[in-house]
């Protein structure tokens, strides 16, 4: 049974067509970049990508999302709105792996050429989606957490959704690696703080509470991570192994202070200017990659200043 979410999403869908204003030049090329969020220093990064991307083809790009990565609805209606206006193409990161597929199918039977970045859909709609390979970096942030609380020991994970790809793919990517090849040490706790770093400050002290023998925590995004640090700076814990993701000056200070062990970087810039170009090249027939892998690293205070990792993460 469809749920309200899809049915509004449907609903939208079917009424496309009949209500969509044109809003630019016949002969602007116009790319709406619909994101997860605005508020994470990440977004900010990828729309920095997309805007380079934007100059050097000539397109007009424009970028938003909702204030906060649980508001699934707000996504699902800026969505609509971006597609109301005729673009040649858009770019779209899905806060919910599903709930936009009606949406995007009217948008691939209008002839709008539909580019996945950060997070996909469950869904062959998109003729290319550029992201992080999430599942192979989340099991290296379980490889890095298992090799410093020495192969055994509990430790729990503070994940941003269980809708999004990415929230799924870095939750099971660190969750599968420590089963198959760390099996001394145990998950006890997964749960979710909506990428929101106050609610993930909350769920960390409790989960400490609950657990005074806990080893390490995962953070599987930007807010995750921030919440985690500052929910063991708030409890007073000492000796826990936190393992974030993505960058933003809370992270590399945590990071150069020891509080934070080190973190998984991606290549924010690069996957917003991938997701332009693919997004080009559709609009013109041209072919492009179903996957663009956009790269990724584990960053500590003994490489976070190397070249090659510095240009990849952002205050």
């Amino acid at each position: 049974m469809m749920n309200k979410r899809h049915f509004l999403a449907a609903l939208a869908a079917s009424t496309l067509l009949a209500t969509a204003p044109l809003s630019y030049a016949q002969d602007e090329i116009y790319i709406p970049l619909i994101s997860k969020g605005f508020q994470h220093q990440f977004w900010q990064a990828v729309k920095l990508g997309a805007d380079n991307a934007a100059e050097e083809f000539d397109v007009k790009v424009t970028f938003e999302g909702p204030d906060n990565e649980s508001q699934v609805d707000r996504q699902i209606d800026m969505l609509a709105a971006a597609l109301a206006k005729k673009p040649a193409a858009i770019g779209f990161a899905a806060l919910d792996s599903q709930a936009a597929i009606p949406l995007l199918k009217q948008a691939q039977k209008d002839g709008i050429a539909v580019i996945a970045f950060d997070s996909g859909v469950d869904s062959d709609i998109p003729a290319s989606t550029a992201t992080t390979d999430n599942v192979a970096a989340a099991a290296l942030a379980a490889d890095k957490m298992a090799e410093l609380i020495d192969g055994e020991g509990k430790v729990a994970v503070i994940a941003h959704d269980q809708t999004s790809r990415t929230g799924i793919d870095r939750r099971d990517g660190f969750v599968d690696r420590m089963a198959k090849d760390h099996p001394g040490v145990e998950i006890v706790t997964i749960q979710y703080g909506g990428g929101d770093h106050l609610q993930s400050t909350e769920i960390a002290k409790s989960i400490l509470t609950a657990n005074p023998d806990l080893k390490g925590m995962f953070g599987t995004n930007e807010g995750s991570a921030i919440g985690v640090v500052n929910g063991v700076r708030e409890s007073g814990r000492e000796g826990l192994v936190i393992i974030g993701y993505d960058s933003g000056k809370a992270q590399k200070d945590a990071i150069r202070s020891g509080l934070m062990a080190g973190a998984i970087t991606q290549n924010p810039v690069g996957i917003g200017y991938e997701t332009v170009k693919a997004a080009v090249a559709s609009i013109k027939g041209e072919s492009v990659p179903s996957l663009i892998d956009t790269g990724f690293f584990y960053y500590d205070k003994t490489n976070m200043d190397d070249p090659e990792i510095a240009a990849v993460l952002y205050d």
